[in-house]
């Protein structure tokens, strides 16, 4: 037992953050990077492509649903790969890893937020369109000021939920060699090659503490925007 908890202990700071000392991040940091760079691409395209879908109607929100279900039809690991050998060709540069699957990961996860955020704008009052039309205001007005911060409110759990499985979903850069998380973990695994038990429940364990602990964080912000103003 005691040397189980040893090949974690000894490897503890390579599966923390690789080698952010040598300027290369890795491990739990890398996925943490990945994540955020991902959301921070995804979400706000997403809402702009569910704006978009919502102002335009005809043939503008027909090409969005049709990528968005092209998109949302495909594994994950295909898009990954493709951007990894697509990226090169139409950049004529080799973009780093994490780049590359950061960029997927994004791509894939903007089209069911667009799904998410039309929801929500679908689920509201008619009437308040209505209303705030014979006020005055213009379409564009009556999304961004009236409509879009009710939708995105009501759309937080959906949100919730994509940005755990955004966290999840950095695993699957162990395909392209990204050291992320999972592929350092099998770094260590192949170098020791004693307790991969012990290796990928930890490796386990943290992805649930991560996802419990964005949940945890996400929700009380939830709850502090939902108390009334004194």
């Amino acid at each position: 037992m005691i040397a189980n908890i040893t090949v974690i202990t000894d490897n503890l700071d390579y599966l923390l953050w690789g080698r952010a000392a040598q300027g290369e991040p890795g491990g739990v940091l890398l996925s943490l990077l990945m994540t955020i760079g991902a959301a921070a691409l995804a979400f706000p395209g997403g809402i702009l492509l569910a704006c978009c879908a919502w102002r335009f109607r005809g043939w503008p929100r027909k090409v969005l649903f049709l990528w968005a279900e092209l998109i949302r039809g495909i594994p994950l690991i295909f898009v990954i790969f493709w951007l990894w050998f697509l990226l090169p060709w139409i950049t004529g540069a080799d973009l780093p890893g994490a780049v590359t699957v950061t960029l997927a990961l994004a791509w894939f996860t903007s089209a069911s937020v667009m799904y998410s955020t039309l929801a929500a704008l679908g689920a509201l009052p008619r009437g308040q369109y209505e209303a705030a039309l014979s006020s005055g205001f213009s379409s564009a007005q009556i999304l961004h000021r009236v409509l879009l911060p009710q939708a995105l409110r009501n759309a937080l759990p959906s949100f919730i939920g994509l940005l755990i499985a955004l966290l999840k979903d950095t695993s699957l850069a162990f395909i392209v060699n990204v050291p992320e998380l999972t592929t350092v973990a099998g770094q260590v695994n192949n170098r020791v090659q004693v307790y991969p038990a012990a290796l990928f429940i930890f490796t386990g364990l943290v992805y649930y503490l991560l996802c419990s602990a964005l949940e945890f964080g996400v929700k009380r912000w939830q709850r502090r925007l939902s108390l009334p103003a004194n």
